[in-house]
């Protein structure tokens, strides 16, 4: 009869584990899927804020207002506003020199943000455009049909033009509204305030400012 209980005890030790023995089973268990999730999704985060650090700004373009300058800058391009002011440069200050061709593009920006002309490039650049004496911009009411016959100088403004619209270049003429060649001298140029020369140009602003511009 001893025989058959110490057997019976022994099977039992063999196929039925002690409960101390299945409670540490399961508690090494668990101690593993907790590493597991806390671990390695850590792991992923750590991996993902590396992947998704905030990049460096770019360094601001530093315009020199040369021509080797323009050449080195990519093919420009843009909408019908940096078609309207490349075209604008173009056939008023292709002759001037880079750094006027910036400031002639700026007056015209500046038109654009003084809330007493157009609200864009184009409506700027087109005011006045078929009435005698009213146009804005000589070249759209002189009567001559705008062609582009010289390429280079016309991917040179174009470049302007887009560097202006993207406001990377300094302010040269503190606000100015209008300008007119040193071959003349409008009316109006008496009354309003003078702001810079540069070039065959010069530059003039009212005699206030708005908050605009």
């Amino acid at each position: 009869m001893l025989r058959y209980i110490l057997a019976a005890a022994t099977l039992a030790a063999t196929v039925l584990p002690s409960a101390s023995f299945a409670e540490r089973e399961a508690t090494e268990t668990a101690k593993q899927e907790l590493v597991a999730r806390n671990e390695l999704p850590g792991q992923r985060f750590r991996d993902y804020f590396q992947l998704f650090q905030p990049r460096k700004a770019a360094e601001p373009v530093e315009v020199t207002y040369s021509k080797d300058w323009l050449d080195q800058q990519p093919k420009a391009a843009g909408d019908d506003n940096w078609k309207c002011l490349s075209e604008a440069l173009y056939f008023e200050a292709r002759g001037e020199s880079v750094r006027g061709q910036f400031a002639v593009a700026e007056v015209i920006l500046n038109r654009v943000k003084s809330g007493r002309f157009p609200d864009s490039l184009c409506g700027v650049i087109r005011q006045g455009t078929g009435k005698k004496y009213q146009c804005q911009f000589t070249y759209t009411c002189d009567g001559r049909k705008e062609v582009i016959h010289e390429q280079k100088a016309y991917e040179r403004v174009s470049k302007v033009a887009r560097a202006a619209i993207d406001g990377v270049a300094k302010e040269l003429t503190e606000g100015a509204t209008h300008y007119h060649t040193t071959a003349v001298r409008p009316s109006w140029s008496r009354v309003y305030k003078q702001t810079a020369r540069i070039g065959v140009h010069i530059f003039y602003r009212h005699n206030y400012r708005t908050a605009s511009n």
